[in-house]
């Protein structure tokens, strides 16, 4: 056995997994280690996000206001993350898509939708010393919220159809990570009564 507190092992699995959450909720740490042991990519709504940002010569507070002003951004992220879920929902292979959106965007195709939480003054502390700030995280968080709303006439507080729902400052980062891979290795299509439904999204 591995004496590295933070080395995972190989997981078998086909599976197509979102991952959600707020900023400061450990989604990225969490990806890495599915990623890891799964043996293949993910994809961040995040990194996308930033991506644009950096095209337009943006810093993330500009973006963010520019997207409060305009669906254009907003949609244009969720179109490709829809594409992404769309390919990988078919390929039977394993993946990861992570954003706030991605359990919505991914509906049926995704097989295991996850959602991570911790309280807000966690959150707050995971975030310093990157590049947002706590009250731009906070501020981020609510635009979203609004323009969700607003789009799509999506509630984010909305959870019934996650199929884990985990506060992550109850267990270590290799506990969260156990706990989602005990949940991937238990997991036998043949006994599975049926996902809740997800309403469509149409960026």
């Amino acid at each position: 056995m591995s004496t590295d507190p933070t080395a995972v092992g190989e997981i078998d699995t086909t599976l197509f997994i979102t991952v959600s959450g707020p900023p400061g909720c450990g989604a990225t740490t969490l990806c890495e280690q599915l990623a890891d042991a799964m043996g293949c990519p993910y994809v961040s709504g995040g990194d996308i996000f930033r991506e644009i940002a950096e095209d337009r010569g943006m810093n993330l507070n500009q973006l963010t206001a520019q997207a409060d002003s305009s669906e254009e951004i907003d949609r244009a992220i969720d179109q490709r993350l829809q594409q992404i879920a769309e390919k990988w929902g078919t390929a039977n292979k394993p993946f990861i898509l992570e954003s706030r959106l991605a359990g919505w965007l991914a509906g049926e195709r995704a097989d295991l939708r996850i959602w991570l939480d911790a309280p807000e003054d966690v959150r707050a502390d995971r975030i310093e010393g990157r590049i947002e700030t706590e009250a731009e995280m906070r501020v981020r968080e609510v635009s979203e919220a609004g323009r969700y709303q607003s789009y799509y006439a999506i509630d984010i507080d909305d959870r019934e159809f996650y199929d884990l729902s985990i506060n992550t400052a109850r267990w270590s980062k290799r506990g969260v990570f156990e706990l989602v891979r005990a949940a991937l290795e238990e997991y036998d299509p043949e006994i599975d009564e049926g996902a809740f439904s997800t309403p469509a999204v149409d960026p």
